[in-house]
Order: C-alpha cells, then sequence, then structure tokens
C-alpha cells in the first residue's frame, strides 16, 4: 500500500494515471458515441439499446462507478500537476512564444474545467432528468428530442463537443507518449491517430443535437 501512495505522490504517477484513466475514458466515449448514433435508426433501436444497458443492474452500476472513479483520478491527478507546475515557476515568464504547442494543449485546463461542468449537466439532463422538461424512463429516443428543442441546449452541447475533441486531440497523443506507446517523433505535431479520434468522436457526439435541432432527426 505504501508504494502505491509513494507512485502516486510522484509526478510520473500523477501522469500515469492520467494516462492510463485517459485511455479508459476514450474507450467509453467511443462505445458510447456509438450507441448514441442509434438514434438515426430510429426509436425501436434505442429502445433496445437502453434495455441491453440496463439488463443486469449490478454490472451497469459497476460499470458507472468505474468511470466516475477513473474521471475522479483523471481530474484530481490533473489538478494536482498544475499545482505542482505553479509551485515550480511561482513567476510567469516575462514573455511566452509557443513553439510545438497547439490550441488543443494550451486549453487543456480551460477544457477540462468546461467538461466536468458539461459531464454533470449532460447526467442531470439525460440520465437524472434534473435539467429535462419531459424525461421518460426507457424512452430514450423521445428523451433526446425533446432535451434538444431549445437553442441554447444544442449551442452548449456542440461548444462542449468542440473542447471535447480539443481535449482528445492532446490527451491522446500525451496519454499514448507518457505510457510508452507511441514513439517520440521529429515532427511532434504530427499526431494522426490522435486528429481523427478527436474529430470522430466529437462531431459524433454533436451530430446528435444539431440534427434534432434542424428537424433531421424528429
Amino acid at each position: 500500500m505504501r508504494w502505491l501512495l509513494k507512485f502516486w505522490d510522484s509526478t510520473v504517477g500523477k501522469k500515469v494515471v492520467m494516462g492510463v484513466t485517459g485511455i479508459g475514458l476514450m474507450a467509453f466515449l467511443l462505445v458510447h458515441m456509438a450507441g448514441n448514433l442509434q438514434m438515426f435508426l430510429g426509436a425501436d433501436a434505442m429502445r433496445r439499446y437502453a434495455e441491453l444497458l440496463r439488463t443486469s443492474e449490478e454490472l451497469l452500476w459497476v460499470a458507472r462507478l468505474g468511470l466516475i472513479g477513473m474521471a475522479v483520478l483523471h481530474i484530481v491527478a490533473a489538478l494536482q500537476l498544475t499545482a505542482i507546475n505553479a509551485k515550480a515557476r511561482p513567476e510567469g515568464y516575462a514573455r511566452k512564444v509557443p513553439q510545438v504547442s497547439t490550441l488543443a494543449s494550451r486549453t487543456m485546463r480551460l477544457g477540462g474545467i468546461l467538461l466536468a461542468a458539461f459531464i454533470v449537466y449532460h447526467l442531470g439532463h439525460l440520465t437524472l432528468g434534473w435539467f429535462h422538461p419531459a424525461l421518460v424512463h426507457l424512452q430514450p429516443y423521445g428523451n433526446v428530442i425533446i432535451g434538444f428543442r431549445s437553442p441554447l441546449v444544442v449551442a452548449f452541447y456542440v461548444v462542449a463537443m468542440f473542447f471535447l475533441g480539443l481535449h482528445l486531440f492532446h490527451g491522446a497523443w500525451a496519454g499514448f507518449r507518457t505510457l510508452g506507446l507511441a514513439k517520440r517523433s521529429a515532427e511532434p505535431l504530427q499526431r494522426a491517430f490522435a486528429l481523427w479520434f478527436a474529430v470522430i468522436v466529437s462531431a459524433g457526439f454533436a451530430l446528435i443535437p444539431i440534427a434534432v435541432y434542424l428537424g433531421i432527426l424528429a
């Protein structure tokens, strides 16, 4: 147990935790997106998908708690690494000129805060019904249609998915590098897998609220 705490207390340990939990969350997002896109197959397909997820309530809650645990570890590790970096350099650069950084890497903290807020809203919107005008259990198709009638809700989802894409673009690349699953490159901005993964996942999620608002899904 002591070695685990010692590992967590190190910056390397926190980066490894961020990498492992990040990849786990990436896998979840890909599966979740594929499930959500069944909206385009109609209400019956979405109902069967919802019923499949609830075949075993025990396993569903194990999965939920696992995801919550990964998200908490990911966020805590990120906050602690940020604090360590700030303590190591209490005074900022007189002039900071990015060399090989990207918009994604420079907005990781801001994007992370927005995504944390989005997760709370998303769960309250389409899972718990806190922010939904008429949530009905095991009726996901109708819940989504009603839930995205507001242009403000649609806009919030789309903006959140834009920042999710940026977060995934940098996070996927950094996570694989941290865990030694990607080799160092002479061209650090060439991140084809991270780019395509980020585009596919963020666009796949954003497509649904946009399609509902435009009347493509009704």
